[in-house]
């Protein structure tokens, strides 16, 4: 089969698309003939050796897919032919995957296989980040970091709707007014932007923080915290790592916590599909529109990657193999 293959640490320039063999199903998994691939920043980081888990190189890129069951086992809740998506450590890339069974969940019938392939990676992450790690309430407000992104736009979609009040940050008048679109009731500019969000509260600050950038703007969104607020620690896409000075959170009684869906996942499999069923009345509504930026074949894969690493995305980038 076709496949997308990181074979050296050079980036997305480096990646080869080339023959594999198909991947065979092993117990407790579901092998899944790929029509859509969501394209994911810790692909970027994969291909350049930089994300936490590092699978031994020559490996399939890809973690994020939809598409239709070819083969389960019969205590799996899946028979060939059902519609599903599915997470998947790597390996997504290509014409089939192997996915394990607790990581696979059924798409609905109006749902394309370009939506759900949107939904795995960034809608599950934020769900559990703002129902679990955050416990958003109606008419509280989120401040949400890139949110222009895959993360971002997740983020904007799901916060709206907890009823919650979203304030976008973003990098330029055109992402401002994609988020602004895509549902955000305001929208600033990442430079200067604790001051623009502090006006738009009155002083009294948010009540939480969603940042999958990090960098230097991480203490000036520790200030705009209002009391008991929560600042979600989801990645890491400017690059560097900040620190935090534990006085401010003694101080101004406020926390930060990390997200970290897949290490949740690892320990708590049930959790995936769990938060999947939740997703899936939102889904059905149509209150969960991902937006798609556009859709790549396999052979280009590699622009898409290289686009979503120069912050050139608005929403989501799906490969189609």
């Amino acid at each position: 089969m076709r496949a997308v293959r990181v074979t050296s640490t050079g980036g997305p320039e480096a990646l080869e698309i080339g023959e594999v063999p198909e991947p065979v199903a092993g117990p407790g998994e579901v092998l899944i003939d790929v029509e859509a691939a969501g394209v994911n920043f810790p692909d970027v980081l994969l291909s350049r050796d930089l994300y936490q888990h590092r699978p031994g190189i020559p490996f399939v890129l890809g973690g994020e897919v939809a598409g239709t069951v070819r083969e389960a086992s019969p205590d799996s809740g899946f028979v060939a032919g059902d519609r599903v998506a599915a997470a998947t450590t790597t390996g997504a890339f290509a014409q089939t995957v192997a996915a394990p069974v607790g990581m696979v969940g059924p798409l609905p019938g109006k749902t394309g296989f370009v939506t759900g392939a949107c939904l795995p990676m960034n809608y599950l992450t934020m769900s559990f980040a703002l129902n679990t790690r955050a416990g958003v309430l109606p008419g509280q407000t989120v401040l949400v970091h890139g949110a222009a992104g895959g993360i971002g736009t997740a983020t904007v979609q799901l916060a709206k709707a907890l009823g919650a009040r979203v304030i976008s940050v973003v990098s330029t008048p055109e992402k401002a007014e994609f988020v602004k679109e895509l549902g955000s009731d305001e929208v600033v500019l990442a430079d200067g932007f604790k001051d623009a969000v502090l006006s738009y509260t009155a002083g009294a600050g948010v009540d939480v923080v969603v940042d999958p950038v990090g960098g230097d703007r991480f203490t000036d969104s520790l200030r705009c915290l209002a009391p008991l607020g929560r600042l979600l620690v989801v990645g890491f896409t400017e690059g560097s790592i900040p620190t935090v000075k534990v006085n401010r959170l003694l101080l101004n009684n406020v926390d930060v916590r990390g997200v970290g869906w897949g290490a949740f996942t690892t320990k708590y499999p049930q959790a995936w599909r769990r938060e999947w069923d939740r997703l899936m009345p939102l889904l059905k509504s149509g209150v969960l529109e991902p937006p798609v930026h556009r859709i790549y074949s396999l052979e280009r894969a590699a622009e898409a990657i290289a686009l979503l690493e120069e912050r050139a995305v608005f929403g989501k980038v799906v490969i189609q193999p």
